[in-house]
């Protein structure tokens, strides 16, 4: 992987965030920009035991899902106030993601501010919590309906693993999905170049966010993210502003995932196969043209 930093400021205008980051499709971190909600301080484990404890939720393993497996299927479920009690003990490799907690509990929507100033599109009925323990992963893939995301970690440590969606072939994408064949787990110590060699040449980006950090990850990146320590984080999503772009996600959303789905029930083997082979087409083409 040819790897750089993610740019990181304390303060950044909208203005210079629109021409830098926002238009050009680049990564950015603004460490400060949730340091004036409320939330910064207020959200902890206790906080959303209270509040939330007693909801249900999927609970999501570091297993790789296969090409047989629907996306987004949890592995389990348990109460919220369950789930974030053991992942406070130490390190499980348990974890919850697209978790609306604003549905449950409406009135900690006031506890932050959309940040309106740097990008239009937000979907305000649908901001979501991410939670993991020590150790949970979540696989690299990118978000199925193309959405630009700022990210907020609360609470702990996470690294981040990022790619332009233009790096998709290198990467070992499956086809009609959003992940990645590849395992990136620990990447950063030992990588499977043997069976995935593409991936010297995928460029992108690694950043390790911290307690208020917010990270911009323009639409259709691929992205890894592993919990260095128990934490979680909020994902405010913006519609892209083209017409394109938006339906890119609606098929992606509708067309793509539906058919894909369809045939792991009616052809699970053909279909594996199939994928996978096209898998390793398109990662050979790119290492043809890198030649």
């Amino acid at each position: 992987m040819q790897l750089q930093t993610v740019d990181t400021f304390d303060t950044l205008s909208p203005e210079e965030f629109k021409s830098k980051y926002y238009n050009a499709g680049k990564p950015v971190v603004i460490k400060d920009l949730s340091k004036k909600w409320p939330a910064y301080n207020k959200w902890n484990w206790d906080f959303f035991i209270k509040i939330v404890g007693d909801k249900e939720v999927g609970v999501y393993n570091n297993v790789k899902s296969d090409s047989y497996t629907p996306i987004n299927t949890a592995d389990g479920y348990m109460k919220f106030g369950e789930y974030l009690q053991l992942v406070q003990k130490g390190p499980v490799d348990l974890r919850i993601f697209l978790f609306n907690i604003f549905q449950h509990a409406p009135q900690i929507v006031s506890d932050f501010t959309w940040p309106d100033e740097y990008m239009s599109g937000f979907v305000k009925r649908f901001p979501m919590l991410f939670v993991g323990g020590e150790g949970a992963v979540t696989h690299m893939h990118f978000d199925i309906d193309m959405s630009h995301i700022l990210h907020t970690q609360f609470v702990g440590r996470k690294r981040v693993l990022l790619f332009p969606f233009e790096e998709q072939y290198k990467l070992y994408r499956k086809p009609w999905e959003v992940l990645s064949l590849a395992d990136y787990t620990r990447y950063y110590e030992n990588f499977d170049y043997e069976n995935f060699p593409a991936v010297k040449l995928a460029k992108g980006y690694e950043v390790i966010l911290e307690h208020g950090d917010t990270l911009f990850m323009p639409a259709g990146y691929w992205h890894h993210m592993e919990y260095l320590d128990a934490g979680f984080a909020m994902s405010l999503r913006a519609l892209q502003k083209s017409l394109i772009g938006k339906l890119r996600g609606v098929w992606n959303l509708f067309g793509m995932r539906n058919i894909d789905t369809l045939m792991k029930k009616t052809a699970p083997k053909w279909w594996y196969e199939k994928k996978r082979a096209l898998v390793y087409q398109k990662a050979n083409e790119a290492l043809s043209l890198a030649k």
